[in-house]
């Protein structure tokens, strides 16, 4: 039966790659290799009448309301031009510096991670307002593009972020399953809360990391990053200020009020999508028809969310009912080096699957099958969390099929060449290695935070 779960695992791979719809494919194949499991006798078809419920918990799952509200609020930042303001002004700060402009970009990128949370939006935004500038003073434009790619990214590690959102949903699942394994019916959890705390002090140090490489490059390389002509003496004091305290002011009713405990990361979430929305209104011309293009916009991503959950449900059940879950960790269980063989085989696939798949593709159909596993080793669930969350973040990088690589060639100038952009990206992906194995040795970076706070 082990064999029909590895067989439908490696269809649905290959039927992602040709590039069918993720969560037609999921529930699909699942229902076909079902069905064909149930004709020579190897499947239970009873096992299916548990769906319904599944689907129930999926729709009144409190933690998942937190992704439709994140998305909301990221749509109206990106809609309000913030973004615009903080690049403009951040250039006028740091662009007569050496490598300036592209610690502009790194630090807008980041705030703009705290602040909404949504990598495309950031990655398109930037590629579209400073990409052209950068060229014109003479950046290289792998670098260029390299450092507006990743620090698209910061918003996948950086709370708050959907992808934490999601993982903390799968995660805590994954927890309270690997305890009953063990026999355990008094369960412990974990919340999205946790991750969002576990994840921060990785998430500050990486956009350390980024920083020192761009340092670097503007100390050995100064061609590859001049600084900008003085163009105007205007003091920079109340606009920085200006620019600087809408995103300051969601970071603090976000995160600022799940770390004070004051909110559940959904109720930040909706205080988050009220304060964008506030935002927008006092610091932009806002109407009604603007109104319905966001939420047109929060109800495609939201819908393609949650589809994309629900056929990732009728898979998981169906590779259960193939015993796949066994025959997973049987395989895990026998690997050489024990937990830490484990992980790190975990984290190798991840890795790879992200060459081909999307990040909630892997979240909803890979984490649900090896975190178990992993968990009931005695691995910390929150140190779980943020390793494969920094690994997903890796995945919008990596060649060929790195999103946030596609959403920068979507709005990349002509003499930018796709070469140029992977070779960017590159060097940030090895960064971002060393950020996952910094983290994979030193675990309290990610357990300190919550421990002392919770």
């Amino acid at each position: 039966m082990a064999w029909f779960a590895f067989a439908m695992f490696l269809t649905v791979i290959l039927l992602l790659m040709a590039g069918y719809p993720v969560a037609f494919t999921l529930a699909g194949v699942a229902l076909l290799f079902a069905g064909a499991g149930w004709l020579i006798g190897d499947f239970d078809v009873l096992l299916l009448d548990t769906l319904s419920n599944r689907i129930y918990g999926i729709m009144t799952n409190e933690t998942l309301i937190a992704v439709p509200l994140f998305v909301f609020m990221g749509v109206v930042l990106e809609r309000s031009r913030i973004a615009e303001d903080l690049l403009d002004t951040m250039s006028r700060l740091f662009g007569t510096v050496r490598g300036g402009l592209g610690f502009s970009v790194l630090l807008v990128g980041a705030l703009l991670a705290a602040s909404t949370g949504i990598v495309g939006a950031t990655v398109v935004t930037m590629g579209l307002l400073s990409l052209p500038t950068m060229l014109k003073r003479g950046y290289d434009p792998a670098l260029s593009a390299g450092t507006i790619s990743a620090a698209g990214t910061l918003g996948q590690i950086i709370p708050p972020s959907i992808i934490l959102v999601l993982l903390g949903d799968v995660v805590s699942t994954a927890y309270q399953e690997a305890q009953r394994r063990q026999g355990s019916f008094s369960v412990e959890t974990v919340s999205v809360g946790d991750l969002f705390l576990g994840a921060l002090l990785p998430g500050l140090l990486l956009v350390v990391l980024y920083a020192a490489y761009l340092f670097g490059v503007a100390v050995m390389q100064p061609h590859r990053m001049p600084p900008m002509p003085q163009v105007e003496n205007k003091p920079l004091g109340m606009q920085i200020v200006k620019v600087l305290l809408p995103p300051l002011v969601l970071m603090v009713a976000v995160l600022g009020s799940i770390i004070a405990g004051i909110a559940t990361p959904t109720e930040a979430a909706a205080v988050g999508a009220a304060g964008a929305l506030l935002l927008a209104i006092v610091y932009r011309q806002f109407n009604v028809a603007m109104l319905r293009e966001i939420m047109r916009q929060t109800t495609r991503i939201s819908s393609m969310v949650f589809l994309i959950l629900i056929g990732a449900s009728v898979f998981s059940l169906v590779f259960r009912g193939f015993e796949g879950d066994d025959a997973v960790h049987e395989l895990l269980s026998n690997l050489p080096g024990g937990q830490a063989g484990a992980l790190l085989a975990v984290m190798l696939v991840i890795f790879m699957l992200g060459f081909v798949l999307d990040f909630i593709e892997i979240t909803f159909v890979v984490v649900p099958i090896v975190g178990p596993v992993l968990l009931a080793m005695g691995i910390d669930p929150v140190w779980l969390g943020v390793l494969i969350a920094l690994n997903l973040q890796t995945s919008f990088l990596t060649p060929p099929f790195g999103f946030s690589l596609f959403y920068l060639r979507g709005v990349a100038p002509p003499e930018v060449t796709t070469g140029a952009i992977y070779r960017g990206a590159l060097p940030f992906v090895a960064i971002q290695l060393s950020m996952l194995a910094i983290v994979a040795v030193w675990p309290g970076l990610v357990t300190w935070l919550p421990e002392v706070i919770g």
